[in-house]
């Protein structure tokens, strides 16, 4: 008896075993099967399930009720993943049917949701999601200091598609393997699956983690071994030409101008890890439209990169800094004169190391904006399973006839990630230098960052010293700068900034009426200048109550002190704000509500003093989906301030967003928006149609007049591009 019990067990070990190795890889089968979301193959019923998921949102840890399996294998050129989502309804609910709008077509839909980490050293991957309509987003997944963030921005070709069969909704995905950089002799690979039913209010995810870290963490990845990529084929060549014709005219100046602009882009893998781009003219600017905001500070705000060119493996160049010191912002490159051509090398040199290589050159616009060349190198190295450590040079130089003269702005720094094993404890230190021929001296920028995160308790501090000369030409430095509304000139000066912020937080364990409550929120931001004084520091106070259904209120105190030096003029009528020492608090109130209806609101009431007088705001928002026809949202704000002797002013900022989706294809959006700070209103409405995968014909009507509308100037724009994979 004992000898067949041990036996038994050795063989429930075996098999257990077995089960096991089978659900930890990725299956390589000589198989092709059709994307149509069917699962009608056969191969289908031969490979493991990896399934188990749990909650993440809104009851964290549980077993999921709602199961999903999820199986995968891949040939010789693709990646081959299925999904079957055991609903207990039919209904598929949708937000959006527009490409890369990661919020509305995955986040406020039905959908399936995978991340890749080719690398498995838990610094980048690809995201790749579809929802229930068919509706594709692809994403980069980069570091940032204490987490990760998703650049929808790049895009690759893959395919995708799903249906309803019962309450099953299924998902089915085909990605290229030439659309990947990946080294062949790492066979492990970092996958994370999610689903999302928006109807439930939902997420479910393949592995464990807490609703404190953002679903796309890649230090939650399951790794998967996947150990016969050496056959398949990575060399590609992809090349994007594109021609825009824009029509233009200047009503304030009665000029017309129509200009025909060709551009290429193309993309070659020098290996399946290490990519090479190059472009002969790149441009946006017809097609893109920035949302518009009401800036109330003393310095500027930033905007995204949707160039493809620096795109592909953006995160080397776009993580060198912190948030507001920041030596690389690819949006400078062209800012002030069209690009002529740039060339960039990117990607994994080995397994632990990554290097990036660019260099753009820009034509001579006139003798005020010169011929300029940039450029950039990017070295990062995993030294150890917590540290990662980057090297960095940025060259900005003039040119002349495509020679370099002595007209340049260097910055080289070392950055150093330490990430702890159990995912609490992350840090970052940061050290740069600038170099230039008109100054020397206090040119350096040091930062010493810590944060922890539980999933009630978070808690970061840092610190960062920035001197007066430390001069990015090429990067998003806004508070070195300091603009004299009196003597009408900008002055640069240093300083010394420090950030303490803390969040505590209760989860409901029972959820009959109460989800979650934030009995505590202090952010504190204090700036000293050169020498020593504190200048400004504000802290910001929050409470939030989030309801079962995930609609929340939430009340704030903000308190500012301000010892303000240069000339402030906030109203924009020739009255500033003298330097002396200001003391002001507010008061904010506001509610959100439920995320999954048809009809969506919210809105903030904030009053309080403001310098030396008061500011009040109301922000409103509502949404109105009509899927999977159209999206409707309108969001208005208003300030009002009042200075007393130096007049009051109310600036108003209205956008209203219209899409109307003729299919996952072929969509309408239209842009109306209405800043009387920026004496703007605009119309930007534009047909996009996706003839063929990531190529695109584009219609743009662009209107563009003052607050009073008396119009200013108008265009249509049309844009073809075409893309070719050899």
């Amino acid at each position: 008896m004992d000898t067949r019990r041990s036996l038994f067990f050795l063989f429930s070990i075996f098999i257990c075993y077995g089960l096991s190795a089978q659900e930890s890889q990725i299956t390589f089968l000589e198989e092709e099967i059709t994307i149509d979301g069917q699962l009608d193959e056969v191969v289908w019923n031969k490979l493991p399930i990896h399934t188990n998921f749990t909650n993440y949102l809104p009851e964290n840890n549980k077993i999921a009720s709602n199961q999903t399996e999820v199986k995968m294998f891949y040939n010789e050129t693709s990646l081959f993943v299925a999904a079957i989502y055991h609903d207990t309804t039919p209904k598929v609910q949708l937000s959006s049917l527009k490409r890369d709008d990661n919020w509305n077509t995955i986040a406020m839909s039905d959908s399936f949701v995978m991340a890749l980490d080719t690398y498995n050293q838990q610094q980048s991957g690809y995201y790749f999601a579809i929802n229930g309509g068919g509706a594709l987003v692809d994403a980069l997944i980069e570091r940032t200091g204490d987490s990760f963030r998703l650049n929808t921005s790049w895009n690759t070709i893959w395919k995708g598609s799903s249906s309803v069969q019962g309450n099953k909704k299924i998902y089915e995905i085909e990605i290229p393997l030439k659309s990947l950089g990946y080294k062949k002799e790492n066979t492990n690979w970092g996958v994370m699956f999610h689903v999302r039913d928006i109807k439930r209010n939902e997420w479910t995810t393949y592995t464990h983690m807490d609703r404190n870290y953002r679903i796309f963490d890649l230090r939650f990845s399951k790794q998967l071994t996947i150990d016969q990529l050496a056959s398949a084929s990575a060399s590609r060549i992809t090349l994007i030409p594109s021609i825009t014709v824009d029509h233009h005219e200047k009503t304030t100046t009665d000029t017309k101008e129509t200009t025909i602009t060709p551009s290429l882009d193309l993309q070659y893998n020098i290996s399946s890890s290490l990519k090479l781009d190059a472009t002969i003219h790149p441009d946006f600017s017809q097609i893109d439209v920035d949302q518009q905001v009401t800036n109330l500070t003393r310095f500027a705000i930033n905007f995204p990169e949707r160039r493809n060119f620096f795109l592909e493996n953006s995160d080397l160049f776009s993580g060198l800094g912190i948030n507001s010191v920041n030596p690389f912002y690819s949006r400078r490159v062209g800012a002030l004169s069209d690009i002529i051509a740039g060339m960039k090398i990117s990607g994994n040199l080995t397994k632990k190391t990554r290097i990036g290589v660019l260099d753009v050159i820009t034509k001579e616009e006139d003798s005020i904006t010169p011929s300029q060349n940039y450029g950039a190198f990017v070295a990062q190295h995993q030294i150890s399973n917590a540290f990662t450590g980057t090297a960095f040079l940025i060259n900005r130089q003039e040119m002349d006839n495509l020679r370099l003269i002595d007209d340049y702005n260097r910055v080289a720094g070392i950055n150093l990630n330490y990430k702890s094993a159990n995912n609490k404890w992350t840090g970052l230190a940061n050290y740069g230098k600038s170099f230039g021929n008109e100054y020397s001296g206090e040119n350096e920028f040091y930062h010493m960052g810590v944060w922890y995160s539980t999933a009630e308790t978070t808690f970061d501090v840092s610190v960062h010293k920035v001197g007066r000369n430390y001069i990015t030409d090429v990067g998003f430095v806004p508070r070195l700068t300091n603009y004299d509304a009196t003597n009408d000139v900008v002055v640069r000066e240093g300083y010394t900034q420090a950030r303490v912020k803390a969040d505590l937080r209760h989860f409901s364990k029972e959820r009959k009426h109460i989800d979650s409550y934030r009995y505590l929120l202090l952010d504190n931001e204090m700036n000293w200048n050169e020498n020593g004084k504190l200048i400004q520091s504000s802290t910001f106070f929050n409470n939030a109550l989030w309801f079962k259904d995930l609609s929340s209120m939430y009340f704030n105190v903000i308190y500012d002190y301000n010892d303000l030096k240069y000339a402030f003029d906030v109203l924009r009528n020739g009255n500033s704000i003298q330097p002396d020492v200001y003391r002001y608090v507010s008061f904010q109130a506001g509610y959100n509500s439920v995320r999954n209806k048809k009809v969506q609101y919210g809105g903030s009431l904030r009053h309080g003093s403001y310098y030396n007088g008061t500011r009040s705001r109301l922000f409103s928002r509502i949404e109105y989906r009509l899927l999977p026809i159209a999206r409707l949202r309108l969001i208005y704000e208003v300030n009002k301030i009042d200075l007393k002797a130096l007049g009051e002013q109310t600036f108003h900022l209205a956008r209203f967003t219209g899409e109307v989706f003729f299919s996952e294809r072929f969509n309408w959006t239209t842009y109306v928006q209405y800043n009387t700070q920026l004496n703007n209103f605009n119309i930007n409405s534009r047909l996009q149609w996706e003839y063929k995968p990531l190529s695109y014909l584009y219609l743009v009507i662009t209107d563009n007049f003052d607050k009073h509308i008396h119009r200013k100037n108008w265009g249509v724009a049309l844009k073809l591009n075409y893309r070719l994979d050899i």
